[in-house]
């Protein structure tokens, strides 16, 4: 264990074997840090909520936060989550194993988040996300949640399995984006998807099955669903199941 002497550690945070904590890290009482855990310059865990302070803030094993990212109490986060800079999570989100969070992504709180999901840099899940497993959210992308702001009225967002959200897109509140959806760059979608399907533009329309997209890397091969053709960091297990769903 190696912990920065301006660390300020808690006498009731709960750390497992081999945990690294860099300077000036703050980690209050309701935190549960598990084993190999990193967490890097100018971290603040277990950040008071006033709604959710009873509950701890659980961060799973081999676990990397990047500097100067800010966690509430009463959210779970799986093993391997993986950071960039500057993330902030509040309150109340339910994640998975293998999340990865790009730079200034914002968790609003009261979210559940699946297996494996992949956030690129400048996310913003409003409050009452449901995201599924496998999930793609590139830069800029919005979840909504507020229908007629501003009010007190919350209905999150759902992204089902398999989707993946295009940069700058944002989606409406209450809105379901459909298994295997592709979500085109810089689109609003304002109703549900259907499953496998391309939606773009403002206002998003279904544009066709996204299995009619082609690779663009002279193969010709099918683009959609991605897991077709992209493995890259995913385990083999996992790899494995994908390519006898597909008979590859």
């Amino acid at each position: 264990m190696d912990i920065h002497p301006t660390a300020i550690i808690a006498h009731g945070a709960r750390l497992g074997k081999n945990v690294n904590i860099g300077s000036n890290v703050i980690i209050g009482n309701n935190c549960i840090i598990g084993d190999n855990v990193e967490i890097q310059n100018g971290c603040e865990l277990g950040t008071y909520s006033a709604s959710h302070n009873d509950r701890p803030l659980i961060i799973g094993s081999n676990s990397l936060i990047r500097s100067q990212s800010i966690f509430y109490t009463g959210s779970t986060f799986g093993e391997n989550l993986t950071t960039g800079h500057r993330v902030t999570a509040r309150e109340g989100v339910e994640a998975g194993e293998n999340l990865q969070l790009g730079t200034l992504t914002d968790l609003q709180g009261d979210t559940t988040i699946g297996n494996f999901v992949r956030m690129h840099s400048n996310v913003h899940v409003g409050k009452g996300s449901k995201i599924g497993n496998f999930v793609w959210l590139f830069p800029y992308v919005v979840l909504t949640n507020d229908p007629h702001p501003p009010s007190e009225v919350r209905k999150g967002v759902t992204i089902e399995d398999f989707v993946a959200v295009s940069s700058m897109s944002v989606i409406l509140p209450g809105i379901t984006v459909g298994k295997e959806t592709l979500i085109g760059a810089s689109s609003l979608v304002s109703q549900n998807t259907n499953a496998g399907t391309l939606v773009a533009g403002n206002p998003g329309k279904e544009i066709c099955d996204a299995s009619k997209l082609w690779l663009q890397d002279g193969t010709r091969k099918q683009a959609y669903p991605w897991r077709r053709h992209f493995h890259r960091g995913y385990p083999v297990e996992v790899v494995n199941d994908w390519k006898a769903e597909f008979e590859i």
